[in-house]
């Protein structure tokens, strides 16, 4: 049966893309996938898939990531509503900091590539900015989408200083090297796709030039666009909501992280173990504190902080009445259930795909009896592949980290050039995929139509990999003997 463990996937992709209806590609994947485990039974196919739905809400980190985004269309109603959003573009377009259309994408694309501790994070900050400065500037949303999404997985990823750091770090110090710091800290120069990536976002930033999809995308809008709102009243109304969220989730990954390894030492309070640090002068232990914390919380409780701070602004200055603040609110939350029912839904195939061996069955492809020198190669593709079929970068790294570090023992590749293909490759597949997370938060974000987005997205992911996918023969060559 591993062929047909491809059959959900390639479902998913062929109805999306040609009936561009991504509920009925999910729905139709995940009970092609529950049938397939259930023995080809249909009816208990269907039944398999509400089950599965269900039981997104077993992980508390899948529920806080749903429950983040609903809570981030409040946020944005408060400070759209309130004339901050508008407020703020008015301010950046005349200081000249985002006054020309190279500065406006420069703040936008810098906004992603700072905020590299959280990727939802760097996301939402980035997409709210660039809303009204792309509209300004005659930019279409697709490419304001696009620019986000292509800085903040690939910093996190070269940047590790971070939860995706901590998590490769975790895959591979299980194996016998003499420093998994320095495997995973050694990957960066090889992870060639994060880095093409970059580049060519930074490319287009600098030279407005766009291509393919994109291009007819900014056509449409080209002369500007202004949508309909109330007029700008003051800029903090965006502003101090979206600095509190970032600066508060910043600090509770800090403390979560702190709380982590309190926990691992042996010690009941956090507040104990970390005037212990700070005593011995264990800075670096703090340090690790940011890598250990738990994302999906901290930017819960951040975007709840961030509410609460924008909401009693409002009330304060009288820019809007209580029972105002309420409508706004849950108005706000319901432009954000189109695409968190999509984040369900693909939350829900994903594990699915998982219990389906689908995954499993790409590695297994990959770890056939190939060359030596073309495994990194192989490895990017086979990670990219899993990652656009199972729409998770980090599910990815799960399956196919553990197949790639007795590789590269085996055949005498560089340790950290077989986890930058993997982790490379995982982003890759993350940017193609319609059923991708992080994707679909960038579509949330820019407040762009999900598929377009990944339609004008696909041509430079595609450009980026097939360098890199060059570059990957290149240091085989180069490194295996």
């Amino acid at each position: 049966m591993d062929a047909l463990t491809l059959v959900p996937p390639m479902a998913a992709i062929l109805i999306a893309v040609f009936a561009r209806n991504v509920y009925a590609a999910l729905i139709a994947a995940l009970f092609l996938s529950e049938s397939l485990i259930d023995g080809f039974n249909p009816i208990l196919g269907a039944l398999g898939a509400i089950d599965r739905t269900v039981a997104v809400f077993e992980s508390g980190y899948n529920t806080q990531i749903l429950l983040f985004c609903l809570l981030i269309g409040a946020l944005i109603a408060f400070m759209r509503d309130s004339g901050g959003v508008a407020a703020m573009a008015k301010a950046l377009i005349s200081s000249g900091l985002a006054g020309t259309r190279r500065r406006a994408e420069l703040a936008v694309a810098g906004t992603g590539s700072a905020i590299f501790i959280e990727t939802n994070v760097s996301l939402l900050s980035a997409g709210v900015l660039g809303r009204p400065l792309y509209d300004a500037h005659g930019l279409s949303r697709e490419r304001l989408a696009y620019i986000i999404d292509s800085t903040s997985a690939p910093i996190s990823v070269i940047l590790i200083l971070n939860a995706w750091g901590a998590y490769a770090l975790g895959l591979v110090e299980v194996y016998d090297f003499d420093s998994p710091n320095n495997i995973v800290f050694g990957s960066v120069p090889w992870n060639f796709y994060a880095l093409i990536t970059i580049a060519i976002v930074y490319f287009t930033v600098f030279t407005g030039k766009v291509f393919g999809p994109m291009a007819k995308a900014d056509a449409r809008v080209e002369g500007g666009i202004e949508e309909a709102g109330p007029s700008p009243t003051k800029a903090r109304y965006m502003w101090l909501p979206l600095l509190i969220m970032v600066s508060s989730a910043l600090l509770f990954m800090f403390i979560t992280g702190a709380g982590s390894m309190a926990a691992e030492a042996g010690v009941a309070s956090t507040t104990e173990w970390l005037r212990t640090q700070f005593s011995a002068g264990h800075f670096g232990e703090l340090g690790r504190c940011m890598t250990k914390g738990d994302g999906a919380k901290s930017i819960l409780w951040a975007i709840t902080l961030a509410i609460s701070v924008s909401g009693l602004m409002l009330l304060a200055e009288r820019a809007m009445k209580g029972s105002e603040l309420q409508d706004r609110a849950f108005k706000g939350i319901g432009e954000m259930v189109p695409l968190v029912t999509v984040l369900l839904l693909s939350i829900a195939l994903g594990a699915s795909l998982r219990a389906l061996g689908t995954g499993d069955y790409v590695s297994s492809i990959a770890a056939g009896s190939l060359p030596g020198f073309t495994v990194p190669a192989i490895l990017f593709a086979a990670a990219g592949a899993t990652s656009f079929m199972t729409g998770t970068s980090w599910g990815t790294y799960g399956i196919l980290v553990p197949i790639a570090m007795p590789l590269a023992q085996a055949l005498g590749i560089p340790p950290s050039l077989a986890l930058a293909a993997v982790l490379g490759g995982g982003v890759f597949g993350d940017h193609c995929s319609p059923i991708s997370d992080t994707t679909l938060i960038a579509s949330v974000a820019s407040g762009t139509e999900h598929l377009s987005h990944v339609r004008t997205q696909l041509p430079y992911a595609l450009f980026a990999a097939l360098i890199a996918g060059g570059l990957y023969i290149i240091a085989g060559l180069l490194t295996v003997s």
